[in-house]
């Protein structure tokens, strides 16, 4: 049985992975701090004889006990409310974390996949964005933490790569969405304030566009892309190539759940000047040219599929306190 060592397996995208390589047939190793995560995400799983979970801040030194075929690091704040109120844990965890993890994957001989982001290519000039474009990235700007710590991992990776022959790959995400997402999320955000009867949706700027990936084909996406060995050191995309404004996407959801809701702009709430990506748009063709799949999920089906987990009364109930306008 394969091992397999899951960073940040109690948050939303890690604890999908973790369901993925289970259902596989991997020995899963979770390893979470829960600074954002949650035990709920993976409780589900601690029945099961394959299963493991380390509370454990992977910033410090990594001990893991037997042999490791694969390590993701997934360990990161996502959401801007998050890596804005811990920027120094957002850091650390994009170097020290991916230091730890490197060092880890080289003395256990294991492939390392990373989760990248499309932050890395900041506020893009060029659409769609394609693996070979640098980027427009403001280092010093307010979500320069968050893109600056995945673009030093991005380099950290490359560089146990080509230094020290690690096998690696680079998975910019491109936004994802889906069950157990963090309230902190614009998707969460929309749908609990409907779920608990607010009628008046409040958003900053609602212009802005996002290729959006329903959770269950971005793990399919890091399946596909583990197996398949003309990726090794390289970055490659997880996207659709195709984008929805965020007053679109609040439609969308309005519709389905309460069409005599409406959207109330904020102007209090419209960001600083160039602190806004407007547009991110990913493209998918390195994915479909090397493992020959793209994402399926329609964003019509991947709403549905999240309104309704997010409607049930025991899922609702966890986010009742934790309502954020976007």
């Amino acid at each position: 049985m394969k091992r397999i060592l899951i960073t940040g397996g109690a948050g939303f995208l890690g604890s999908h992975l973790c369901d993925r390589f289970i259902k596989e047939g991997y020995h899963v190793i979770a390893m979470d701090n829960l600074i954002t995560g949650d035990l709920k995400n993976i409780e589900h799983l601690f029945k099961l004889p394959n299963f493991e979970f380390y509370h454990h801040d992977v910033s410090k030194f990594i001990h893991v006990p037997g042999n490791l075929d694969y390590i993701l690091h997934f360990a990161s704040p996502a959401s801007p409310i998050d890596y804005l109120k811990i920027p120094i844990q957002t850091l650390k965890v994009g170097s020290l974390g991916i230091h730890n993890c490197l060092g880890l994957a080289r003395v256990k001989g294991a492939r390392v996949l990373i989760a990248s982001t499309s932050e890395v290519y900041g506020d893009p000039t060029v659409h769609p964005q394609p693996e070979e474009y640098w980027g427009n990235v403001n280092p010093v700007g307010p979500r320069g933490v968050y893109d600056e710590a995945k673009r030093f991992q991005e380099a950290m990776t490359m560089a146990y790569h080509t230094y020290h022959g690690l096998e690696t790959r680079i998975v910019r995400i491109f936004n994802t969405y889906g069950p157990r997402q963090s309230a902190r999320a614009v998707i969460p955000t929309i749908i609990t304030q409907l779920a608990n009867g607010i009628e008046q949706i409040k958003l900053g700027d609602t212009t802005p566009t996002r290729d959006l990936v329903f959770v269950k084909d971005t793990a399919e996406g890091f399946i596909k892309i583990a197996e398949t060995d003309s990726l090794i050191g390289h970055e490659i995309n997880i996207a659709t190539e195709n984008e929805i404004s965020v007053g679109n996407l609040a439609q969308h959801i309005i519709n389905q759940i309460n069409p005599n809701a409406t959207i109330l702009q904020d102007t209090d709430r419209l960001r600083p000047q160039n602190s806004e990506v407007f547009r991110l748009l990913g493209s998918k063709e390195k994915l479909v040219q090397h493992t020959g799949w793209f994402p399926q999920t329609t964003i019509e089906d991947g709403l549905l599929n999240t309104i309704e987990w997010f409607k049930n009364p025991e899922n609702l109930k966890q986010y009742k306190h934790e309502i954020y306008n976007v």
